[in-house]
């Protein structure tokens, strides 16, 4: 599990959960299973239910008669927890990071570190890859991806670059993508340039922040008065999003109010400001340097 995935925040996730006895649980991110352990470490009775699309994680499942696994997208999270007779529950988690798994296998094509195929796909039987993204897109859509999901400052540029380099050649593996690309990017901060363009092709392989989205208003309808949701994200994008539903609740923003101007929102915030992790674990563990945990607690309608 360790070389799977290090879990981010551990005991901030679990004390921000409020585990209760008997409770019912979710971890819609089950990776490596870290965090899906140490709540069974802890729960008294209970069940816990992880979700994970990537066919890999199947190999971390815990031998534990309270954990139900489930390989699909938590954007179904309430489709598998009627189908499961948990229809409420006490308390989500919400890791969204890719995993160091997913990161360190070059096949996968998440990383610009290694060759391979361009990829990038968590689940494995999805139709559409970053190779089908960067060949198939027209100069216009490239162009707003890379903008608005990696906030790339020569988008337009390097939408062009590509379009006009894959007439001759279809772009299939990193290593050719990232030839094809040189002419836009910058040499002094090179790293820092291709993790925005792969991080906008990988958001928009996975589609991450409409299923970020149907997660958090999933969340209002399945939640118990009470229940706790404790998100982990990683960049400015998805923590806008949770950060909106939490304050506003909406994912957009856009707050209703009620006759006396106060916000209709069904979440209470834990902490008011972000939780990070401290210098020890961002030493212990650098790909946690950009998390931000959010808690909220339920309330009554």
């Amino acid at each position: 599990m360790s070389e799977y995935h290090v879990p981010v925040l551990l005991n901030e996730c679990i004390e921000g959960l409020d585990l209760k006895e008997g409770g019912i649980y979710v971890d819609v991110t089950f990776g490596g299973g870290g965090h899906s352990r140490e709540i069974l470490k802890k729960l008294v009775g209970g069940k816990l239910v992880g979700f994970d699309q990537d066919i890999d994680a199947k190999a971390n499942v815990p031998d534990d008669d309270r954990f139900i696994f489930v390989n699909h997208n938590f954007k179904y999270i309430e489709n598998f927890l009627q189908y499961y007779g948990l229809e409420k529950v006490d308390g989500i988690l919400a890791d969204l990071g890719v995993s160091s798994h997913e990161f360190d296998v070059a096949e996968r094509g998440f990383s610009f570190r290694f060759d391979g195929k361009l990829d990038m796909r968590m689940n494995q039987s999805a139709q559409i890859s970053a190779a089908e993204i960067v060949n198939d897109y027209s100069e216009e859509d490239l162009s707003r991806l890379f903008w608005r999901y990696g906030e790339v400052k020569n988008a337009r540029k390097l939408a062009r670059i590509i379009v006009t380099e894959r007439e001759d050649t279809p772009i299939e593996t990193i290593q050719q993508f990232k030839d094809m690309i040189a002419p836009c990017t910058p040499k002094h901060i090179e790293h820092k340039y291709l993790a925005k363009v792969f991080q906008a092709l990988r958001i928009e392989v996975n589609q991450e922040m409409e299923v970020l989205e149907a997660l958090m208003n999933a969340s209002e309808k399945v939640l118990k008065p009470g229940g706790r949701l404790v998100v982990i994200t990683y960049h400015s994008l998805e923590d806008r999003i949770v950060k909106n539903m939490i304050k506003e609740g909406k994912t957009e923003g856009k707050a209703e109010k009620d006759f006396y101007g106060k916000i209709l929102t069904p979440f209470k915030a834990i902490n008011r400001k972000v939780i990070l992790p401290t210098t020890e674990e961002q030493e212990r563990n650098p790909r946690s340097r950009s998390a931000k945990l959010r808690i909220a607690e339920r309330v009554e309608n």
